[in-house]
This record gives structure tokens, sequence and C-alpha cells, in this order.
């Protein structure tokens, strides 16, 4: 079975030999900007994990603090079922599941999306995890994820029919949390924090399950 790690790189690949270069050119400024701005850099390792609670894909609130009573969790927040990135890491986490389980620890998955998407991303990739949405974006801020899209790349989006609003809820539709992954124990102090704002790459679910011992 080949890593998230790999399929990422491939799926780079893939994006590089598609899309024009003034496309790429947009992205990768993008990018850019995010990684040297002084915004949504992500909580650090050995800080307390904020506790949230959150709707799951079928409406029933999922609170982390209940969540960790029971064993470690690992927290992982992605952008959106638009993105294939986002896709391509959770049915990894998916794949690795039973392994987490077996160490007695859980994923729980957050998305800015609304129920009825984050429904579909479960269902698609068949998720025994729970798939939970932050409308208000209350735990992408807590966590310091949260990002305002620059108006060229919203244009761009559009231009692409990737209209976030259709996702999102209007009034926040273009905010949006940088990739980011937790391993959180039961002390809820938080074990190991990747936080990226290159999209393209995630902590890949062995480095987590790692993180658990």
């Amino acid at each position: 079975m080949t890593t998230l790690t790999q399929q990422l790189k491939e799926q780079v690949e893939g994006f590089k030999g598609r899309a024009p270069k003034e496309v790429q050119d947009i992205m990768a400024r993008a990018t850019k900007e995010l990684e040297t701005s002084d915004v949504a850099k992500g909580l650090k390792e050995g800080e307390v994990a904020p506790d949230f609670t959150l709707p799951n894909a079928v409406g029933e609130n999922v609170t982390l603090y209940q969540q960790l009573e029971k064993g470690p969790v690992i927290v992982t927040f992605y952008r959106g079922e638009w993105c294939p990135y986002c896709n391509l890491e959770l049915k990894s986490y998916q794949d690795e599941l039973p392994a987490i389980q077996a160490a007695g620890a859980n994923v729980i998955a957050i998305s800015p999306e609304t129920p009825d998407h984050s429904l579909s991303i479960k269902e698609k990739h068949d998720l025994a995890f729970d798939v939970l949405s932050d409308t208000d974006k209350s735990a992408m801020d807590a966590y310091n994820l949260v990002f305002k899209m620059p108006d060229y790349l919203i244009d761009l989006y559009k231009q692409l029919n990737l209209n976030l609003d259709q996702y999102n809820v209007p009034e926040n539709a273009w905010e949006l949390p940088v990739p980011a992954t937790f391993v959180i124990g039961q002390d809820r102090i938080i074990k190991k924090a990747a936080v990226n704002p290159d999209y393209t790459t995630r902590l890949d679910p062995k480095e987590a399950l790692a993180a658990l011992s």
C-alpha cells in the first residue's frame, strides 16, 4: 500500500501536468504569502488542546473532551470535500483506523463545510470516524488555523467553478483552515502538531500512529 506522502506527491505531479502555468503560479503565490504571514500558525506540541463541541455528519454533537475520556484522539482539520488532497488524507486515515483503534485511540476530522457535505465525504470513503462541521470556525479559531483567501485566489476558484459558498455557510465561505493534524493525549496535551500552509503536505497517519506511543 502506498503511503499518504507518496499519494500526495503523485497528486501534485498530476496537477502540474494538467494545470495551466498561470493557475499554478497563482496558487503558489497564495501558498507563499500564507507561509510568510503571521496568521494561522496553529497550536504547538505541549499546549493544552481546546475543547470543542461540533455536529457530525448526521447532526449529533461530538465533544472532544468526552472523546478523550475513552482514549487519545487524532484531530485533523481539512479544507473540504472539493479538495483532492483532503480526500486522499481522510481515506488514508480510514485505511489506518484499525491500527489506530488497536492503540486505543480514535480519529476526528473537522472542516468548515455544512453537515450535508460532511456526510458526502464520509459516505464517499466509507469513513468509520466522526467528520465534524465547524461552520462558525470556532474550533478552527481556537486552534489558530483560520485564514481568509486573498481576492485573486477567490477569483481563480470562481473561474474554475469552485464556489465555496456551495460548501460552506455564505458569510464565511472563503475562510479556510490551514490543514493541520494534532495528536492529543488523554491529559488534553497536544503530543504532536503538524500544521503546514502548503495544502499539499499532510501528516502521514503512520506518523500520527507512532506519536500515540
